[in-house]
């Protein structure tokens, strides 16, 4: 298949395996590159091939899924990474969207969500839970107050703000400002803690924290984003 999305499948069971490149390759536009059933052949697969997604599963055995999404986030590749999830925890969610991950799909869904999700993450933006995201995102064009604060945010931090929510990866990031990835992951960590996410009650379930936890972070960058775009 010519200019499909190249994806590469990464699931431990493989029923689902086959059941994944099954329905990918049932759709135009779609080639599945590869497969991987633990963390450390996803790894290297990955960095064999380069395809445009790596769907992963956050419960891969061997190397754990979010140290994979570490190690690919420092070796410069192209592709995004789509992680699949029964369900997951805040924490884990937090920490997949600093390493760079660009979609989360409970693995419940239907299979029409998991296509949707594909296409969102190669245009460039995001897919969390159940639904696409991409309203959302492009809500950071709407107009702002202009005294709004910067919720604590410093000025580079307001630049990388601005990158994550044009579709620019982590190493993009840092390359555009001169930075190493794990400065853009500092950074990261240090706006997700200014604005408040992964400070919610307990008593949540996970899917409420996909939700409207994102939902809160991105209402707090279209304000954000809209300001440095004024200032500059």
């Amino acid at each position: 298949m010519d200019n499909g999305i190249q994806v590469v499948v990464a699931e431990d069971h493989a029923i689902m395996r086959d059941a994944l490149r099954k329905l990918l390759e049932a759709e135009q536009g779609f080639e599945v590159v590869g497969k991987a059933s633990n963390g450390d052949e996803a790894v290297e697969i990955t960095q064999r091939v380069e395809p445009d997604i790596l769907l992963l599963d956050l419960a891969m055995p061997g190397l754990p899924a979010l140290e994979v999404l570490r190690q690919l986030s420092d070796r410069s590749l192209p592709t995004r990474t789509i992680i699949l999830a029964a369900s997951i925890k805040r924490d884990e969610l937090v920490k997949a969207l600093q390493l760079g991950a660009r979609g989360i799909v409970i693995k419940e869904s239907a299979a029409e969500l998991l296509t949707n999700a594909i296409r969102t993450v190669i245009a460039g933006r995001y897919w969390v839970g159940r639904e696409s995201v991409s309203e959302l995102i492009d809500a950071l064009q709407m107009r702002a107050s202009t005294d709004h604060p910067k919720f604590g945010l410093t000025d580079r931090e307001l630049e990388i703000v601005s990158s994550v929510t044009a579709g620019l990866t982590n190493w993009e990031i840092a390359k555009k400002y001169g930075l190493s990835q794990e400065t853009v992951k500092h950074h990261l960590t240090r706006i997700f803690a200014k604005l408040g996410v992964g400070n919610r009650p307990e008593s949540r379930t996970p899917l409420d924290y996909l939700a409207d936890g994102v939902r809160q972070l991105l209402d707090h960058l279209r304000e954000l984003v809209e300001r440095f775009r004024r200032k500059h």
